[in-house]
């Protein structure tokens, strides 16, 4: 059988709004695989892990390590040959540099910012996610890494 390539799927505003996929399903850190697991212990040196699980999206199946690190969340998704495909990382509003910092909360408008992640890809920072809140509804919004729109949502 081929080995899939593992893409993990987080989605935090879905998961703050109480709704996941419904083929996400959580599972135990004895059920990684051996890459998998090798990569979590690297990972997640010095962190509280919060769980673990498994998702298939457009037929491939991903892996998702949630921890905390220094009293922030860390989310990495990974591939089943071990490679980190992704890390969303929760970083202060306060340690971006004013073009992100502006951005975001301009884009926010009226919103309330809740929370800011930097969105990593293959090791590279690729944009900044905010989970804003608007009258009692969340939503993301995101820029690159400089504070400029990006061509696409990562």
């Amino acid at each position: 059988m081929k080995t899939n390539h593992l893409l993990a799927f987080v989605a935090g505003g879905l998961l703050l709004a109480g709704t996941a996929s419904a083929q996400e399903k959580k599972i135990k850190r004895s059920d990684l695989p051996p890459a998998v697991e090798k990569t979590v212990a690297a990972e997640s040196a010095g962190a509280t892990i919060r769980g673990f699980s498994t998702e298939k999206e457009k037929g491939q199946t991903f892996y998702e390590a949630e921890m905390i690190v220094n009293g922030h969340s860390k989310d990495v998704l990974i591939a089943a040959d071990g490679t980190v495909v992704e890390v969303e990382e929760q970083v202060t509003l306060d340690s971006l540099s004013p073009e992100v910092k502006a951005r975001l909360q301009a884009k926010a408008g009226k919103g309330k910012i809740l929370k800011v992640e930097s969105l990593s890809k293959k090791g590279k920072l690729v944009a900044y996610e905010a989970q804003v809140e608007t009258n009692g509804k969340k939503s993301e919004v995101q820029v690159g890494p400089d504070g400029k729109p990006l061509a696409h949502e990562e």
